[in-house]
């Protein structure tokens, strides 16, 4: 039985070629400069629309980029240049980040001394997960004789409602419980040590707009209890982010001018104590998850007890969340289509997998495409975030996929 797909993002079209156009290239031309498939190729205007909206409907709030979403060098020094600041998770991405930014945090936890080491010594600011965390990380300021920037990560009492992944609420290896917060400030102020605020991440992945607002309200509400019991205005509020796309079949856009119009109204009237806040947001999957393809090549077609099966260079060592291994309870379909006949009607069901030895291995599941023949293209879309940074790249051998990101004309 066919099974739905989710819809393409309308910046993808076909050319008077009648395939697969990214930033005004032909998906053929675009592998063939980068040399073969599979290849992830990320369209920078894209993303560059992405950041001017978000400024547009979120004035003065800074906007600070997730790495860990996709770390490729290229795309993240053309973010570095629009954004406000850089948020880590690693020793890698703040090496990475490093000289691109202004403003870097590391969040995460299990940073080891090493990477609290580093992190001081470069001047960025530490997202403290525990109190362990800040008494390690105190003592390595001390060995460097470096004052530290330090930020308390908060596990709030409340989570974004139907969003993807919950980051807050309950018992989390994330971050330090509310109630101990207050405390944990306090030393590191008497410590000596820079602090620089609140990073609050409720959750992630969250397409509602209500929920994201309840969740921003809740946000600003708790900073500001928070504030009081220290007694001190903190410097940066760190909202999070959470602000999902839309992966599959019957899913809608957040409707983002909704959320920034609220939080206008939610910051106009903040605890008198935040008044000399500054407030971020943290995005990385809505900036450039719609902005990736993922091009793999068909190598063989087969039919098995009556079903079509194409099979492709690629597979989930690189797509693991297209292939629904990647936190999706029930498998769904991303959008595919066949990027060499982009603009050709569906004409069969088909079931498009991957190189791998295993049943998991599958990037479209009984779908429906025009027919496809070995060396066609396939295109798997909503492929910038979380694409080959989340897959098992070393999974059985096979060749890392190639990268490339292009704007118009280039």
């Amino acid at each position: 039985m066919t099974k739905p797909m989710g819809g393409i993002p309308a910046e993808f079209r076909a050319g008077e070629d009648g395939t697969l156009h990214v930033a005004g290239r032909s998906a053929a031309s675009l592998v063939a400069d980068a040399g073969g498939t599979p290849l992830f190729v990320y369209d920078l205007a894209m993303v560059a629309a992405r950041i001017a909206r978000f400024r547009g409907a979120f004035p003065g709030v800074s906007l600070h980029y997730a790495v860990k979403a996709n770390s490729y060098a290229p795309l993240l020094a053309a973010i570095a240049k629009q954004v406000d600041g850089l948020d880590v998770a690693s020793a890698g991405e703040m090496r990475q980040a490093i000289g691109r930014a202004e403003h870097i945090s590391f969040a995460g936890p299990g940073k080891t001394d090493a990477e609290l080491e580093a992190a001081i010594g470069a001047g960025v600011t530490l997202n403290l997960e525990s109190e362990g965390e800040a008494e390690r990380a105190l003592t390595a300021a001390g060995r460097l004789g470096v004052r530290p920037k330090l930020a308390v990560r908060v596990n709030p009492d409340f989570e974004i409602r139907g969003s993807g992944m919950r980051m807050g609420g309950g018992a989390r290896p994330f971050g330090v419980d509310a109630e101990r917060v207050p405390a944990l400030v306090r030393r590191i102020i008497d410590a000596g040590a820079e602090w620089h605020g609140f990073h609050i991440f409720a959750g992630s992945q969250a397409l509602s707009a209500e929920a994201l607002i309840e969740a921003q309200r809740a946000t600003v509400v708790l900073a500001g209890e928070l504030a009081e019991a220290i007694g001190v205005t903190p410097p940066l509020v760190n909202l999070g982010g959470g602000f999902g796309i839309p992966y599959f079949h019957g899913e809608q856009p957040l409707d983002l001018e909704a959320v920034g119009a609220e939080l206008a109204e939610t910051l106009a009237q903040r605890p008198p104590i935040l008044r000399h806040s500054a407030f971020a947001i943290e995005l990385g999957r809505w900036l450039v998850g719609e902005a990736g393809v993922y091009l793999t090549r068909i190598v063989d077609r087969k039919v098995s007890h009556g079903k079509t099966f194409l099979v492709t260079d690629g597979g989930m060592h690189h797509q693991l969340a297209a292939s629904g291994n990647f936190g999706q309870l029930v498998r769904r379909n991303y959008p595919v289509a066949i990027a060499t006949r982009f603009g050709s009607e569906p004409e069969e069901e088909a079931t498009i997998v991957g190189c791998l030895c295993t049943p998991l291995d599958r990037l479209g599941d009984d779908v429906m495409t025009p027919k496809a023949q070995v060396g066609d293209l396939v295109a798997v879309f909503l492929a910038g975030a979380y694409g080959l940074s989340a897959s098992p790249q070393a999974f059985l051998g096979h060749a890392p996929a190639l990268e490339r990101a292009v704007s118009g004309g280039s």
